[in-house]
């Protein structure tokens, strides 16, 4: 299996109007030719929506998310994984922290339809360099 694993920082935003604010605030960073690495709207109760934005460019990001009425809380690490789909590729990802005393606390996957997949995996911050030695980008997770 073909697999790159890389740390990634992302960033939440808490809003109380998510269909109106995930808009403005993607409608905003594209007019900023902000690419993002992934995207996604939780649901925290019944009022709020979470918003975590996974950007390519995170400096080039903040310049842009201060927005009035956003709370931008991050930047926080994870991990993105990409690949070859294959039956049991993140199993083995999990058996390789969970080896090493590592318990990811959030996890998201998708898969392109063609073949691929991507993977995020949410770690304490206190267990990432230990995450990032067991799955082998320990020199990239370095801050």
């Amino acid at each position: 299996m073909s697999a790159t694993i890389r740390p990634v920082e992302y960033f939440t935003i808490t809003v109380h109007d998510p269909q109106e604010a995930a808009s403005e605030l993607l409608s905003t960073l594209a007019a900023n030719g902000i690419d993002l690495l992934a995207f996604s709207a939780i649901p925290v109760g019944l009022q709020a929506t979470q918003l975590v934005v996974f950007p390519e460019d995170t400096a080039r990001f903040e310049l842009f998310a201060r927005h009035p009425g956003f709370v931008l809380s991050g930047p926080e690490r994870a991990f993105l994984i990409q690949g070859d789909d294959e039956l049991g590729a993140l199993a083995r990802f999990h058996r390789q922290l969970a080896d090493a005393g590592v318990h990811p606390f959030a996890s998201t996957g998708v898969t392109d339809g063609k073949g691929g997949f991507g993977y995020i995996l949410y770690i304490r911050e206190s267990e990432f360099a230990t995450a990032a030695d067991a799955l082998g980008v320990g020199a990239l997770a370095a801050r």
